[in-house]
């Protein structure tokens, strides 16, 4: 019989994944808003106050790829893939992007996860510093309570992950 790893992350249940070209998704800005909508309330049918979780995830989700549409880079694929588990509601976002880019959102993760993430958003809001780039990530950790990732595919392939405890929120 295998014995469980302790320290093993636990399985987030994949409900629905939209692949498309990135060309195409990078065409138009809409695109953020029209896939972001249309996979919230897909998955929000069974969560307390549907609306409420379908309009906080739509906003998560949205801010995650205008990110990645910001990296304007033109090749390959872009993977979205929603999973869950319990309250929890984890985003995968996979798409090709340069290694400068891909430096820039490992600082920039590494940025927002920091203990002074706060007070950097604040700051941020009032004007007294101006917004960085990265302002849309940490938003998702300082209003959503969101822990994110960045994964290596390959040297010029990035997967996002971002894990939302929204499901709590919306009760």
């Amino acid at each position: 019989m295998p014995t469980k790893d302790a320290n093993a992350e636990p399985s987030f249940r994949t409900m629905i994944q939209v692949d498309m070209e990135i060309a195409s998704f990078l065409s138009n800005w809409a695109h953020c808003d029209y896939i972001s909508s249309y996979l919230a309330r897909t998955i929000s049918h069974n969560r307390p106050d549907s609306v409420l979780f379908s309009n906080l995830f739509s906003s998560a989700l949205n801010e995650l790829l205008e990110v990645t549409f910001r990296t304007r880079h033109s090749g390959g694929a872009l993977e979205c893939r929603l999973s869950r588990l319990g309250e929890t509601d984890r985003i995968e976002l996979t798409f090709a992007c340069s290694r400068e880019e891909h430096t820039f959102l490992e600082a920039a993760i590494a940025r927002v996860q920091g203990a002074d993430r706060q007070a950097r958003y604040l700051s941020s809001l009032s004007g007294d510093v101006a917004p960085s780039r990265d302002m849309m990530l940490l938003e998702l950790t300082v209003n959503y309570n969101a822990t994110l990732r960045l994964e290596e595919v390959d040297a010029d392939t990035v997967t996002i992950v971002v894990d939302l405890p929204l499901g709590g929120l919306a009760n």
